[in-house]
């Protein structure tokens, strides 16, 4: 088999309400998606998405993943998808770095791949867990009382996983998550996401004031340097997420002890080859995961869905999933859905969903 034929959509994906990081630093609207179709000489076709949040959220845009694609395409062209390290050889080579635009033709060659075999692609991987993952919700608001009226939103969607973002401010931080703490439900699960709006200070003064509560916060500061130098003066569980974008970052974080939880973005780390390298060091060394897409449709969130299937269910604490926050549906309904605040995983073979492919329009590129 061989990839005979790479398209490359670019669609909007309006968001439901606006949208803000810690301490409203950032507002978003709308996310640039780029859908990858992979056609095959054995007649199967793969699909893949990448759609980063926002333009200053981290290092990645959404024309950076297209103009990415089209600096690779020729190096993929020709290679069995379903050879998946043969074809992440390929990009590397072809382009170092700028792991996110790999993202996308990586979850291509896994849908194929699956396809080819009959196997939803978690089972391909090896793991395959049946248990519905919850699904966290993305808290973006700025006061203590949106902070209420955002959580209980997705309370009434069955959501019991939640992502509150916080920083910037030690006092309102300090308050936010004590009332929350004073809200919330049994077995619900809360990560106070601080996308690196602390300083070191601010973070330590925060932490120890909260270490009553015995909460988990996810990247409290801008580098792992500023992590490590903050290590053993609080008492929190820390996760990283946008400090965990290599391999080399996984390995470090794991042997220095700098964190309890690894937040695995898919597009950020370069797509499942790459992710199920960081799940494994952190099941080796007793980490437990969130599982994310960067944002996207019900392609990432699958995708996403698919690797939390490989972590023993003890180790996983949730997926986080974006479809709930977009205006427009680009596969009509079809993939896992959000069930009583859960994901479930699909039975077909591959990645499980694929767009409504005249609901994306014209393809901005072909590459053959």
């Amino acid at each position: 088999m061989k990839i005979t034929r790479i398209s490359v959509f670019q669609i909007d994906l309006p968001l439901e309400h606006p949208y803000w990081l810690s301490a409203g630093r950032l507002k978003f609207e709308v996310l640039d998606a780029t859908l990858v179709k992979v056609e095959t000489d054995a007649g199967i076709t793969g699909w893949g998405e990448g759609t980063p949040w926002g333009h200053t959220y981290v290092p990645a845009h959404g024309p950076g993943i297209r103009a990415g694609i089209q600096t690779m395409a020729p190096f993929v062209l020709g290679i069995d998808p379903r050879c998946v390290l043969e074809v992440e050889r390929a990009m590397d080579l072809a382009l170092p770095g700028h792991l996110y635009t790999k993202s996308p033709i990586d979850m291509a060659c896994w849908d194929i791949a699956g396809q080819a075999a009959g196997l939803p692609i978690a089972d391909l991987m090896g793991g395959g867990s049946r248990t519905p993952r919850p699904i966290a919700s993305s808290v973006g608001a700025k006061t203590v009382e949106e902070t209420r009226e955002v959580m209980e939103r997705y309370r009434q969607r069955g959501y019991v996983a939640h992502s509150v973002k916080i920083g910037g401010d030690v006092a309102r931080d300090i308050a936010r998550v004590r009332d929350v703490e004073s809200i919330r439900r049994d077995g619900e699960i809360v990560l106070y996401d601080v996308n690196r709006g602390w300083t070191r200070q601010q973070a330590l003064r925060v932490m120890r004031a909260c270490e009553d509560l015995n909460v988990m916060f996810e990247q409290p500061c801008e580098t792992l340097d500023d992590i490590a130098a903050i290590s053993g003066k609080h008492a929190a569980p820390v996760s990283v997420d946008e400090t965990l974008v290599t391999l080399q970052d996984a390995a470090r974080i794991a042997r220095d002890g700098l964190a309890e939880i690894f937040g695995i973005k898919l597009n950020r780390v370069g797509g499942l080859t790459k992710a199920a390298r960081m799940r494994d060091i952190a099941l080796a060394h007793g980490i437990d995961m969130f599982v994310m897409a960067t944002g996207g449709s019900v392609l990432a969130d699958t995708e996403a869905l698919h690797l939390a299937a490989t972590i023993p269910d003890a180790n996983c604490h949730a997926v986080w999933a974006c479809q709930d926050m977009l205006t427009i549906d680009i596969a009509g309904g079809r993939g896992p859905r959000n069930i009583d605040g859960h994901l479930h995983l699909p039975e077909a073979p591959g990645l499980g969903v694929h767009p409504e492919e005249e609901a994306l329009g014209d393809p901005v590129a072909v590459y053959s």
